[in-house]
């Protein structure tokens, strides 16, 4: 899969979830390039703004779309790596806020 298709088939899966790509479409393909790079490099898209520990089992909670993107998206408007915002975030109709790490320490070593 492409960029490019990535970026058309999974938005608009998610789109229908009530999640949208940021309207920052150059560091959204930067972001998918990344996740498709780690498709290839471990056989799953483990999020790219963390360190996978290159096991499934280990890594599964960070599989995007990762387990923290919900409650991050409804509390800050934005997942941890500004992938996925709420339409609210894409509207400028609330403010970016830093989305602090939810993963426990001891998952991520």
């Amino acid at each position: 899969m492409t960029k490019d298709e990535f970026y058309e088939k999974i938005g608009k899966i998610q789109r229908a979830k009530g999640y949208y790509f940021s309207n920052d479409k150059e560091k959204v393909m930067e972001l998918i390039e990344a996740l498709l790079v780690n498709k290839e490099r471990y056989g799953y898209m483990v999020c790219p703004c963390r360190l996978a520990q290159e096991e499934r089992d280990k890594d599964k909670d960070i599989i995007c779309p990762c387990v923290y993107r919900e409650p991050d998206v409804e509390e800050y408007g934005s997942c941890f790596c500004n992938l996925y915002v709420s339409k609210e975030l894409n509207e400028s109709k609330i403010e970016h806020k830093f989305v602090p790490e939810r993963r426990p320490v001891d998952m991520m070593f």
